[in-house]
């Protein structure tokens, strides 16, 4: 554990930022000045413009010390996510912590390609069938239903301590939805749910890649959420293969995909025979990141 400095001598707001960047980078973080205002507001609750104005204010001591610890959670590689625990996602606050994956901006790029799809599909205010596979923190299912408080919503989840968090997550933004435990569709078929849009965001890491990520999202984040399988498609086939069970006469099935999978998984879902065309997405990146399948 790195030794934490002595900060004794700190009593400004100015003095502060100095000696957290400084810690920081000797820790090997990439933008220490950065995570450094980041954890002096989270200390302090205050705003930029607020932290910006305010360098030659007294710290107070105990605030110090507050900080102290945060950077040196930090250090220890912990994700600033679960030192804050919240992260944004489609402009809502949501809770975070050890157990769930940490959403991330790409997967916005999911959830606004399927309120489109369903818009030109659809009229306004049909009443839809949803189930999201994998829950996590609720990120993807709570968005959904929140944009289209009409659905119907369900979300599966084999994470007990999951679907604790989504569910904490739906009280507090106001979402109806159905949470359920299972391994993957499973508690989906056996009810005999018929399902006007199947959304997920399945683990999709190699297993051999899981140990290379970075140490923050390694040591932290839930490998039962990382890793998917010898070629990390294990979860795309198999929700392919429930599609003809779970599947309306018209639907839509939407998945986030990593680095060159997108062709694989979209081939996956061609091969089911139950959807009539494929959609790639790119990224901001320019990454392939989204597949969907329309069944018409």
């Amino acid at each position: 554990m790195r030794t934490q400095p002595d900060w004794s001598h700190v009593t400004t707001i100015r003095e502060a930022l100095a000696g957290a960047s400084s810690f920081l980078r000797e820790a090997g973080a990439k933008d220490a000045m950065f995570e450094a205002e980041l954890l002096i507001r989270h200390t302090l609750n205050w705003d930029r413009t607020r932290f910006l104005t305010s360098m030659t204010e007294p710290i107070p001591a105990e605030a110090v010390d507050r900080l102290a610890a945060l950077c040196q959670r930090r250090a220890e590689n912990e994700p600033l996510q679960y030192i804050f625990g919240s992260q944004e996602f489609y402009g809502r606050p949501f809770t975070v912590g050890p157990g769930v994956l940490i959403p991330r901006p790409e997967t916005e790029i999911l959830v606004e390609r399927i309120l489109r799809k369903a818009d030109e599909m659809w009229e306004k205010d049909s009443l839809l069938r949803v189930a999201d596979i994998g829950t996590g923190s609720g990120a993807i299912c709570i968005t959904l239903a929140c944009e289209r408080p009409h659905w119907n919503v369900t979300t599966v989840d084999i994470s007990a301590d999951a679907s604790r968090i989504a569910q904490e997550n739906a009280r507090l933004l106001g979402a109806d939805i159905r949470f359920l435990l299972g391994d993957l569709v499973e508690p989906l078929v056996r009810e005999g749910s018929r399902l006007d849009i199947l959304v997920s965001n399945p683990p999709y890491i190699p297993s051999r890649d899981v140990d290379e990520l970075d140490e923050e999202v390694r040591g932290f984040e839930p490998r039962l959420a990382l890793d998917g399988g010898d070629d990390g498609l294990d979860f795309y086939r198999r929700l392919s293969q429930a599609l003809p069970i779970l599947l309306r006469e018209k639907a839509i099935v939407a998945f986030e995909v990593g680095i060159h999978q997108a062709q694989a998984v979209a081939g996956l879902l061609q091969a089911t025979g139950m959807v009539s065309e494929t959609e790639i997405i790119c990224d901001l990146a320019g990454i392939e990141r989204v597949v969907m399948g329309i069944r018409k």
